[in-house]
């Protein structure tokens, strides 16, 4: 999906007309009808088309990170620094900004770390002397162990629907951010996922997933290993139906 279609499809699945979003954003529903062409032309320069990129996204809900990558994807004509992105989207602030701490804020800070360790210590203290004198006068009984309830007998594992669609993404080897939308356009996921993390779709039909770092990402349907999607830090689209298989 392009940064248009995929504005469209965020609008749809959020109910709105073009009047509506005209409304939340202050931007002209003709401008906005421009922008779901994937035409950007009109908005005055790339700085202004960000910043209206920005507001349909918070309006509809959307990840704001997500439809700005897909705008620097296929819209940017200019090589922007990775730190001036970082501010941009509030991961970082911008140089000359941070606040600084005065020495007296400081030694008021540290003074009352001091206060608070050493009143941690003394209840930590009398917590312990408190246990010591009641374990030496009360005997704790061990439970015994009963035994556990044998599986129901008779039972039979209920089928799955061949035609449902399970979608398990990992990012094990990085971050990556994820665009999932199901057959009818209504996405059902826009966000980052970090290294470490998983997710799960289901859907009765196929699944669509843009990935901003497709090298990252391991993907099971229905419990089957995919191939590899891409290199890392490439954009990917993908669709998984019942039937994708490795």
């Amino acid at each position: 999906m392009s940064l248009g279609s995929t504005i469209a499809s965020a609008r749809k699945s959020a109910g709105m007309s073009l009047d509506d979003l005209a409304e939340k954003t202050s931007i002209r529903a003709s401008l906005l009808r421009e922008f779901e062409t994937d035409n950007f032309e009109k908005c005055g320069g790339e700085t202004y088309a960000r910043g209206h990129v920005r507001n349909v996204a918070v309006a509809l809900g959307v990840d704001p990170a997500i439809l700005l990558e897909l705008f620097d994807t296929e819209q940017s004509k200019t090589v922007r620094s990775i730190h001036d992105m970082l501010v941009e989207n509030n991961v970082t602030v911008a140089k000359g900004e941070k606040n600084k701490v005065s020495i007296k804020k400081l030694a008021m800070i540290s003074a009352s770390v001091v206060i608070l360790v050493g009143g941690g210590q003394i209840v930590i203290s009398n917590f312990k002397s408190s246990n010591s004198t009641s374990s030496s006068k009360v005997e704790m009984s061990q439970p015994s162990q009963s035994a556990s309830p044998s599986a129901s007998a008779g039972q039979t594992p209920v089928s799955s629907n061949d035609s449902k669609v399970n979608l398990q993404l990992s990012a094990t080897r990085g971050s990556t951010w994820l665009l999932v939308s199901d057959s009818t356009g209504t996405i059902l996921f826009s966000g980052r996922l970090a290294q470490g993390e998983s997710n799960s779709f289901a859907s009765n039909e196929k699944i669509n997933v843009r990935f901003g770092n497709a090298g990252a990402v391991d993907v099971l349907v229905n419990g089957i290993a995919q191939p590899s999607l891409g290199a890392v830090g490439e954009v990917v689209d993908r669709s998984f139906g019942a039937n994708s298989s490795n």
